[in-house]
């Protein structure tokens, strides 16, 4: 399918408002995802404003056309509509690919090499029990500035050779470029309570990956673009993601893109207290259909405190 142009800068907000649900196909939703949907759906209602449909499939090594198909089936039964035709990030490679071209050309991506291994053993060799390596929100350890440090010689050099590698953000030189303070507005609130204008902070995920071999584009650089090009005016998504808000902050001013409002919404937790997640089966909303209960009362559960 031909590329959709990225639409220029704007401080306004469109009218009619547009929001929209955005899952993967790589398992099958849960009663969190039906949360999600559903709660788009209603405010988008509430505002007299569409509601999209977004298929997040970028990863073709996991993603699948039996979860898309049961993507569908399962909102279906939720009675959920959304316009047509949807857009699956499959088909628009390219508009990241351009995406990532401007970024190189400011010179705010650099080409990584180094394997999980390695990086495991960089940080084993320099962290201490007094001195933890940093690690982002999510947990994971910060990328080592061990590539950063390559001249452009030499990371032309490897990538010549034929050395597997991953584009990544220079978070230090994207913001020392971005022309303005990075802020969002928040109509929900984060997991401390965060709440109207947060100021985003893109460097406690360090280097973020933008690109690899095995996937065009990274979840941040993907979505940052769809919502653009899809005129996303209110990004509404569970809390597990407010912080992530800080690198699509970053992308946007970078890329001169528009800025959504943002409503991050809790999350509905198991048993155990964690999150619900797709690889453990938690409440899937197949298994909750064949066991009988009504989407009625699906729908109840998934809006309930909201």
């Amino acid at each position: 399918m031909p590329s959709s142009p990225i639409p220029p800068s704007r401080t306004d907000v469109a009218s009619p408002p547009v929001f929209r649900f955005a899952p993967s196909p790589n398992g099958e939703l849960h009663l969190g995802h039906a949360r999600s949907a559903l709660l788009n759906q209603r405010l988008a209602r509430e505002a007299g404003g569409r509601f999209l449909l977004r298929i997040e499939d970028i990863d073709l090594a996991r993603c699948t056309p039996e979860f898309e198909a049961g993507i569908y089936r399962d909102l279906e039964w939720l009675e959920i509509e959304w316009e047509k035709p949807v857009r699956r990030q499959s088909e628009h490679f390219a508009d990241y690919a351009a995406a990532l071209d401007r970024l190189k050309a400011m010179g705010v991506v650099y080409p990584s090499f180094m394997s999980r291994g390695q990086i495991r053993d960089h940080i084993a060799e320099h962290e201490t029990p007094v001195r933890r390596w940093p690690r982002d929100p999510d947990g994971a350890p910060l990328y080592p500035d061990v590539d950063r440090a390559l001249t452009r010689r030499e990371r032309q050099k490897r990538i010549a050779s034929g050395a597997p590698h991953a584009w990544r953000l220079d978070v230090a030189a994207a913001m020392e470029t971005a022309a303005e303070k990075l802020t969002w507005t928040e109509l929900g609130a984060g997991p401390l309570g965060e709440t109207g204008k947060v100021t985003a902070r893109p460097e406690i995920w360090g280097d973020v990956i933008l690109s690899r071999s095995d996937a065009p584009a990274s979840y941040h650089l993907s979505v940052t673009v769809d919502d653009a090009i899809q005129g996303i005016t209110d990004v509404v998504r569970g809390q597990d993601l407010f912080h992530a808000t800080a690198i699509h902050r970053l992308l946007q001013s970078l890329l001169g893109l528009p800025v959504p409002r943002y409503r991050h919404h809790s999350l509905i937790v198991g048993e155990d207290g964690r999150k619900l997640a797709k690889s453990r089966r938690d409440t899937g909303l197949r298994e909750l259909r064949e066991s009988g209960i009504s989407a009625e009362e699906v729908r109840a559960l998934a809006l309930e405190g909201l």
